[in-house]
């Protein structure tokens, strides 16, 4: 039987626990999760896109079924070119759902041979987002238990605290 391989897409700017809790539960579905960070030149990023991977791979540490990677372009082209099947996308609330609905609506129309499959956060993280915690942690507010210690540490050299 195949490997399954599955995509999980983002800014991931920075990665939080809520990224992290994706990633796991997909790992009990998929044989392989590529964390796939976005090069998107429309966002205002914190980090640069090997600032996030290593960040990324960092709090991944040594395991050989997640797999981080970058990719531009559209996404169905990619996930083909890896050989996956499935785009994985975590949806925090309701309204997530319009926006991620269209994606993969688009995504479909482009092509048939990739699904998307919808991950409910879980609850602890379901008003998580990276841009609350940078909006937070840039106030100098508290950003434990959101995020690993060491995205915090890379957070508060950003904002200039050591």
């Amino acid at each position: 039987m195949p490997l399954k391989k599955a995509v999980y897409p983002g800014s991931f700017d920075p990665i939080t626990y809520g990224h992290i809790d994706i990633i796991e539960r997909g790992l009990k579905v998929f044989d392989t999760v590529i964390v796939a960070v976005a090069r998107n030149s429309e966002k205002n990023s914190l980090f640069n896109v090997e600032e996030r991977i290593a960040l990324i791979r960092e709090v991944l540490g040594d395991n050989s079924r997640a797999k981080v990677d970058t990719f531009d372009g559209l996404l169905v082209d990619y996930v083909r070119k890896q050989g996956a099947t499935v785009i994985i996308r975590g949806l925090r609330a309701v309204s997530d759902f319009e926006y991620e609905f269209q994606l993969a609506q688009m995504n479909r129309s482009i092509t048939q041979e990739v699904e998307t499959l919808f991950m409910m956060t879980s609850v602890p993280y379901s008003y998580l987002s990276s841009s609350i915690v940078k909006e937070v942690s840039s106030l100098n507010g508290p950003i434990d238990g959101l995020v690993p210690p060491l995205v915090k540490k890379a957070l508060d050299a950003k904002f200039n605290r050591s």
